[in-house]
């Protein structure tokens, strides 16, 4: 067998670890969280179409997708300006029992409604807006938030009666801008109605849990600040202080610099003292918002009558029931230069991280080899820098369009993608079969090999730096957290600019002994010696490989192991057979194409493997995640330590080996009486997405300890202590701290 040369190897996997990196960029758009699964856009599932040939009606209809419906009792139909709508004609729906609504009425495959209107003198168009709600009924079981659709439609010549006219606050405003007044800067159009501009309902979760939702049209905000919220003839019934979502921070010229709301906000609110006597609450909300740039409102109050035995949201007007809506958009809680060096300092320690360190280990024998030759050196760590920040600028713009459509992502998602696991274990297996020197990859690849060989040192260095930011994303270092907190939520320019400084990071020591050369002359002497090194080096790879494997097996059970396995055994067959090909003719290499084709057949029904459906088995001591179970335990004052974590997660894995999984831990929660709770993330799961999001959290590692005060959750480091965890968890209990010894 030919000697290896072990500088030349990252370049003659170029082309594999191309493969590997191009599979990992083409699976993002399937892990955005809402439509992971095949879910259509709200707009798609329920397609509305008009007809307004018939004067003095509008006509509905909605096409339904298959798998989808619609609730009865969640249409809601509003003039606009002009417009005076009479009762809704809705025909009967299927009537069942919804587990979180009660008896509801629903409509599959499609509806036809019918709305009366009236205008006032002079409009000659019919604006509305139409609101509907709906769900997905097969997996993944999920509910849409409310969707309005504003409609603007054209009559026919003469088509409609009009008759009297509205004494609105928006129909007054607008005459005295017609009487020569301008409108406010920034003001698009004359200001709505407050019942309109926003509209207020209050849903009883439980008899002591309410839900509070303001819902405002685009361009109108809520103060934070300036909400209040009381019961009348409570008879000792208390509201304990709201749990306020993150907002959005506006300098206002009346309050300065206060946080607002946009389009929606959902407020839970807890009732403090013993309802079991009473069937309803009388609530009463004082508020203010404004028209962005344009007129703000004085202070609102609304009184409402919430049942809390049926559970049943009421408006001013009438309303239905509705889910849970997802939490608010997260707000930006550090600045660009913050974010930054979070993100030069995270890329740094990434470095250090096992599941990037069998990748540097090819990069390390690049470096020795050409120790005592600076230009090789400086050559080595310029195209490795190279396919580094390439890497991460796909990946930013990745997210950033995903995000721009709507769709969430969470860092390491791809990981949760079966094929990608399967095909970087098989690439972790061959660098690592060609380390231990069973193959070596020479320019008998046909014309791309000839290709890379000649320009084999710079296209190795490019591929190793992409391969390494692929195997990157398991691991979450220290500061990289807050980093992609802030990415995730960004503007586009600033998003990527993160990236690109992470990417900085990773490449930075290489880069530091390329161009330093005091540092240069720190490295080995090359010598006979490298080639045992780079034998040794093997085993990491194949022990990725067999991690690979294991997070492969939690995803997809048994099956997936045996044909990852059976394409791992007929890739090896294919580079052994490729090595014996060379002094053979043009059969043998045929022979070895059909090999390399017989390995993605496994691979191929890897990908379409299900999900295990049996449950699985709870750890002892440790109570599985679930919103509906978290809200229980804090109910009932309990402490609670949530813990969302993944298998192919190796930060999580070793907080659980350092603190979570230890004697000392399980003692902690005895002395505290707090609940360790659980979500694994490591298969696509909305639910953990949500929370998640929730948190402003870009992926897991993300641990959140509930007082039992009911209190807000407090977001602990990726990087855990058992001190950090004994401190967060007796402050939550109100037990005082155990004395160090």
């Amino acid at each position: 067998m030919r000697p290896i040369h072990p500088g030349q190897l990252a370049a003659r996997f170029s082309a594999l670890l191309f493969l590997c990196f191009a599979l990992c960029l083409s699976a993002l758009p399937a892990l955005a969280q809402d439509d992971s699964d095949g879910l259509l856009p709200v707009t798609e599932a329920y397609k509305l179409s008009t007809d307004t040939s018939t004067p003095g009606v509008v006509k509905l209809h909605w096409t339904i997708a298959p798998d989808y419906y619609l609730y009865r009792g969640r249409m809601k139909f509003k003039g606009g300006d002009g417009v005076t709508l009479g009762e809704a004609q809705l025909p009967d729906g299927e009537k069942h029992h919804d587990e979180y609504l009660g008896d509801v009425e629903t409509y599959h495959h499609g509806i036809d409604a019918t709305v009366p209107y009236t205008l006032a003198a002079g409009t000659t168009r019919l604006k509305l807006s139409v609101q509907y709600q709906g769900c997905h009924e097969v997996d993944p079981k999920i509910c849409y938030p409310p969707n309005t659709e504003h409609l603007d439609l054209a009559l026919l010549a003469g088509g409609a009666a009009s008759t009297g006219a509205s004494g609105s606050l928006g129909n007054a405003l607008g005459k005295l801008g017609a009487a020569g007044k301008a409108a406010p800067a920034g003001m698009d159009s004359a200001p709505l109605p407050a019942e309109q501009a926003f509209q207020f309902e209050a849903l009883a979760k439980d008899r002591q849990h309410l839900l509070l939702r303001w819902t405002m049209p685009k361009g109108y905000y809520l103060y934070r600040d300036q909400t209040t919220l009381r019961l009348k003839d409570a008879n000792g019934l208390t509201l304990a202080t709201p749990e306020w979502p993150a907002g959005v921070m506006h300098n206002d010229p009346h309050f300065g610099q206060t946080t607002v709301y946009f389009d929606q906000v959902e407020l839970p609110v807890t009732i403090q003292g013993d309802t079991s006597g009473r069937q309803t609450l009388a609530l009463e909300a004082s508020f203010q918002g404004c028209q962005d740039g344009g007129l703000c409102y004085p202070m609102l109050t609304r009184a409402l009558s919430v049942d809390l035995g049926s559970a049943t949201p009421t408006t001013g007007t009438a309303a239905e029931p509705a889910p849970e809506m997802p939490p608010a958009a997260p707000a930006l809680e550090v600045s660009l230069f913050t974010a930054l060096l979070l993100a030069l300092g995270g890329g740094l320690v990434l470095n250090l991280m096992p599941c990037v360190l069998p990748v540097l280990s090819i990069k390390a024998v690049g470096l020795l080899e050409s120790g005592e030759n600076p230009a090789r050196v400086r050559k080595h760590a310029l195209f490795y820098t190279a396919g580094v920040l390439s890497s991460f600028m796909l990946i930013g713009i990745a997210i950033v369009a995903l995000r721009s459509a709507g769709h969430a992502l969470g860092w390491g998602a791809q990981l949760q993608q079966p094929l990608v696991v399967g095909v970087l274990a098989c690439v972790m297996l061959a660098v690592g079969l060609s380390m231990s020197g069973v193959v070596q990859f020479g320019t008998s690849l046909g014309n791309v090999g000839n290709s890379l060989a000649s320009r084999s040192g710079p296209a190795g260095d490019f591929f190793t730096g992409v391969l390494a930011v692929a195997v990157a994303s398991p691991c979450t270092a220290p500061l990289m957290g807050t980093a992609l907190a802030y990415a995730f939520a960004a503007p586009m320019f600033n998003a990527l600019l993160v990236f690109l400084v992470l990417g900085i990071g990773l490449a930075l020591p290489f880069l530091l002994i390329g161009f330093v050369p005091a540092l240069g002359r720190l490295l080995p002497r090359p010598g006979a010696w490298m080639e045992t090194l780079k034998q040794v080096l093997a085993f990491p790879m194949y022990l990725t490989a067999v991690w690979l494997v294991w997070v492969l097996a939690h995803q997809r059970g048994a099956d997936a192991v045996g044909l990852v396995l059976v394409a791992a055994v007929l890739l090896a067959m294919t580079l052994w057979w490729f090595e014996r090909s060379r002094s053979h003719g043009a059969l043998s290499r045929v022979a070895v194409a059909l090999l390399a084709l017989a390995t993605l057949v496994p691979l191929y029904y890897l990908a379409h493997v299900p999900a295990p459906t049996a449950a699985t088995v709870a750890e002892d001591g440790v109570v599985a995640y679930s919103p509906e179970k978290l809200a229980e335990l804090r109910k009932a004052g309990t402490p609670v330590f949530v813990d969302m974590t993944a298998d192919w997660c190796v930060t999580c894995k070793a907080n659980e080996h350092a603190v979570l999984d230890t004697d000392a831990f399980r003692d902690l929660l005895k002395r505290t009486g707090a609940v360790y709770m659980k979500g694994d993330w490591t298969d696509v799961n909305p639910t953990i997405a949500a929370f998640l999001q929730q948190y402003h959290s870009p992926g897991v590692p993300l641990y959140v300890v509930f007082p039992k005060d009911g209190s807000d959750g407090k977001k602990l480091p990726t990087v855990l202590t058992s001190s950090l965890v004994e401190t967060a968890l007796t402050k939550a209990a109100g037990t005082p701290v155990a004395a160090t010894p």
